[in-house]
């Protein structure tokens, strides 16, 4: 009961609504502003200083408590004023392995004609990356999280910050972006055995692309190789096109659920795929990857190592 009193009460106060596409601006109603223990003892010695003063009719304690005092507020105006207006937008999260630190990057766009300095943002309170804005112009903020396991990591409420330029306030605004960043299986240690390839002779279908005769072209794909890119189509401003070839593949290398031993479990086998995904990349190989209810077909280059191991990391074996 009094958790879910909390959390009403919370979400009433700091105005959480869940994650938010598009772009936010830092309103008057999402920015909170508190004294920091700094601002809290220059507090209490301004006390202090009107007390002696009235105790002793110092006209000049007056005077510099006053005008300390006008200070005070004065920093309090700027330090609002530091996160007011900004416009926050969400960049891409670059995928990681389970076990990682995912970096969530948000743009910070000052739209007005002051320059915003010493704005931090971080996720967890303990780490905070700090970034200076100038008028006009954005600037990206990066915030890690812990990737402990493979699937979709969303960061969650990001919080932005700030404490110029005194020291004495802390203000604040949470930010709920809808960002995600995609988590592969952290791969086997290196050095396991790659599967054998299957050899496509005697096949009563052709099971590759073969390098014999040429057939024609086709539109390019990311990750073709560039050796088979039609340059003199392209300089004759016909685009990107990739020659095709025919004749029978000798050998094609797939990587495959069912050549794991059945003992091992989900988890196991997703890191054995994926630490043979990366050594396949790293010889250059045409690989494709099995794996049940999916199948990617065997090609080269970072665009299938990307999909293969999105494949993995996205892999549910009851959906």
């Amino acid at each position: 009961m009094y958790a879910a009193l909390r959390n009403r009460f919370y979400t009433w106060i700091f105005q959480w609504r869940g994650p938010e596409a598009g772009a936010i601006v830092l309103g008057q109603r999402r920015i909170f502003i508190l004294p920091t223990r700094l601002g809290l003892v220059f507090a209490t010695v301004l006390l202090v200083m009107l007390a002696g003063s009235i105790n002793y009719s110092l006209g000049l304690g007056f005077v510099l408590t006053f005008l300390l005092g006008a200070l005070g507020v004065n920093a309090m105006i700027h330090t609002f004023r530091n996160l007011a207006n900004l416009r926050i937008t969400g960049g891409r999260a670059r995928p990681v392995f389970a076990g990682d630190t995912a970096l969530f990057t948000i743009h910070l766009e000052n739209l007005g004609d002051t320059d915003r300095y010493a704005i931090g943002l971080t996720h967890d309170r303990r780490q905070a990356s700090f970034v200076d804005v100038m008028a006009r112009s954005t600037m990206p903020a990066t915030a890690g999280v812990a990737a402990p396991r493979r699937g979709v990591l969303r960061p969650g409420r990001l919080t932005l910050f700030t404490r110029f330029p005194l020291g004495l306030y802390y203000a604040w605004a949470y930010a709920d972006l809808d960002l995600r960043c995609i988590v592969y299986p952290r791969p086997a240690p290196s050095g396991l055995p790659m599967p054998p390839a299957a050899s496509s002779a005697g096949s009563g279908t052709e099971r590759g692309q073969g390098q014999e005769d040429f057939s024609g072209l086709r539109q390019y794909h990311l990750g073709d190789s560039p050796r088979h890119i039609a340059w003199k189509a392209a300089a004759r401003d016909q685009g990107l096109l990739t020659k095709q070839f025919t004749g029978r593949a000798e050998t094609e290398l797939w990587l495959d659920w069912a050549q794991l031993p059945p003992q091992m479990g989900v988890e196991e086998r997703l890191s054995y795929l994926a630490r043979w995904v990366l050594d396949a990349h790293a010889a250059g190989l045409a690989y494709g990857l099995r794996v049940p209810g999916t199948s990617v077909e065997a090609a080269a280059g970072e665009a299938q190592r990307e999909r293969c191991l999105e494949t993995l990391a996205l892999f549910d074996r009851d959906p």
